[in-house]
């Protein structure tokens, strides 16, 4: 009776740890917000006057959250018009160039911890975003 005892704990702790564990390797919360979604976490699409997050379908702003070290990609969508990645730090980042067209990409690796708040230098406060880093 002990061992089965024993083993039935066994089986309930590793079930719960398994239940309790951040999948996404960020280690820490991912930015939620409902809206679906679903996407890679810090995968942001360019679209017609919007910022939009894969993770969790939030737009204007997008939001997500990363953790330290991790790069965030913004990649533009069908038919995006010419827009930027501009960083209204503080904190600030590197912003990107003005680009036009489908399948424009631009990353960026967040080092430092922060709330990191971005707008298109075209569309300004029509389109936004924060990545918050963690």
């Amino acid at each position: 009776m002990g061992r089965s005892r024993t083993w039935l704990l066994a089986a309930l702790a590793a079930a719960a740890i398994g239940c309790s564990s951040d999948s996404t390797g960020t280690g820490g919360d991912n930015g939620g917000g409902g809206g679906g979604g679903g996407g890679a976490v810090g995968a942001v699409t360019v679209g017609d006057i919007f910022f939009k997050s894969a993770h969790n379908g939030t737009s204007n702003p997008a939001q997500d959250t990363v953790a330290v070290g991790q790069t965030v990609t913004w990649t533009w969508g069908p038919g995006a018009t010419t827009h930027s990645v501009e960083s209204l730090g503080p904190p600030s980042f590197t912003s990107s160039a003005n680009m036009t067209g489908a399948g424009q990409v631009y990353t960026f690796t967040f080092t430092q911890p922060g709330t990191y708040h971005y707008q298109c230098a075209i569309h300004g406060p029509l389109m936004t975003g924060i990545v918050v880093v963690q």
